[in-house]
């Protein structure tokens, strides 16, 4: 069972920021696809690029349904036999499933294993002690080092540099799910932690997703599509709104206030005065920054204004930190075509 914290969830997040602990996160899914066809295959039908794909380089990859829409979200590595692909909890089975009705005549076998595997991540560079510890357990099976918020390339990103997660830099270790008495006793931090510290960073999840979420309201353009490649589901989306329009909606960071001591449910509401112009996807009590939450937001809210939560316990006033500006997309403008008997009248 994972534990959201071990006492003093601040503690163990400043702990956890220092490289001196992990958090567990086995209840995330492991995919594993192989055969002597697999990176051409997966270069087919995903969004990321990755046919020359090095060993252990990890990219980041999704799954678009035919009008661009995110359905599947994962970090993907090769270890020169096999492809790993890690998903959020209760995303594995589906992914696999879709994966396998795919194959047609490819030389590819996937695999799908629940609760086969015990998965650590810290943020680096890891402590002396931790490694230590970390070296005494074995070698991992595979390793995911997080490539947000790097811009990939063939990828853009939306916000403003310095990035609010430049300093986000996570690598996840996979073990067989076996007793391992080394690993049993590596320092941990509880599953808050990575909470509230993926939302400063503004690294969206799959949690920050509905059934309409594009890519582009997440910025997630920046580390999970290649714009220059085709051959995948979604990709004429993807391509329009992002030369062509703009993404409906935005992904946002809001700094809340913490005087009352109110921390906002998935769900709900954000108010720019009697207007509704957004919802709550994920929220938690960061050790430096108080209480922060990301947002879906209309995409022509007024970046400067002052919003309102409400909450189930009241409304919280919200700054909003810009992720995706407004103006993200329209990136290559169309000219636009003279009126009828205009240049005959001039």
């Amino acid at each position: 069972m994972i534990s959201e914290h071990f006492g003093d969830p601040f503690v163990e997040q400043r702990t956890f920021s220092a490289g001196d602990a992990m958090v567990d996160v086995s209840d995330r899914e492991i995919v594993q696809v192989t055969g002597p066809d697999r990176l051409t295959w997966l270069h087919s039908i995903i969004s990321q690029d990755v046919q020359n794909l090095s060993p252990h380089h990890t990219v980041e990859g999704l799954v678009l349904d035919p009008h661009g829409h995110i359905e599947q979200a994962f970090l993907l590595t090769d270890d020169g036999a096999t492809t790993w692909l890690m998903v959020e909890s209760g995303f594995g089975e589906s992914l696999a499933f879709w994966l396998s009705s795919m194959k047609f005549r490819m030389q590819v076998e996937i695999s799908f294993e629940p609760d086969a595997w015990t998965i650590l991540v810290g943020i680096e560079p890891l402590g002396a002690t931790l490694q230590t510890q970390l070296d005494s357990a074995g070698s991992p099976e595979a390793v995911f080092a997080d490539p947000w918020p790097r811009v990939g390339e063939g990828s853009i990103g939306y916000a403003s540099e310095p990035h609010p997660g430049a300093d986000w830099s996570v690598k996840y270790l996979v073990y067989p799910a076996e007793k391992n008495p080394a690993l049993s006793a590596v320092p941990r931090s509880g599953s808050l932690t990575l909470q509230a510290l993926s939302i400063a960073a503004g690294r969206p999840s799959r949690q920050d997703t509905d059934v309409k979420a594009l890519p582009h309201e997440l910025d997630w353009l920046r580390s999970a599509v290649h714009l220059n490649k085709g051959c995948y589901r979604g990709q004429e989306t993807v391509a329009k709104v992002h030369n062509l329009g703009h993404p409906p909606r935005r992904l946002t960071l809001l700094h809340l206030d913490g005087s009352e001591s109110m921390l906002p449910l998935t769900g709900d509401q954000v108010m720019n005065g009697e207007a509704e112009v957004g919802t709550i996807t994920r929220a938690a009590w960061h050790y430096e920054l108080g209480p922060i939450a990301l947002a879906l937001l209309k995409r022509n809210t007024d970046p400067e204004a002052t919003l309102v939560v409400n909450s189930g316990e009241g409304s919280i006033a919200a700054a909003q930190e810009i992720l995706v500006p407004p103006d993200a997309g329209a990136a290559r403008r169309v000219p636009r075509m003279p009126r009828l008997g205009a240049r005959a009248s001039e």
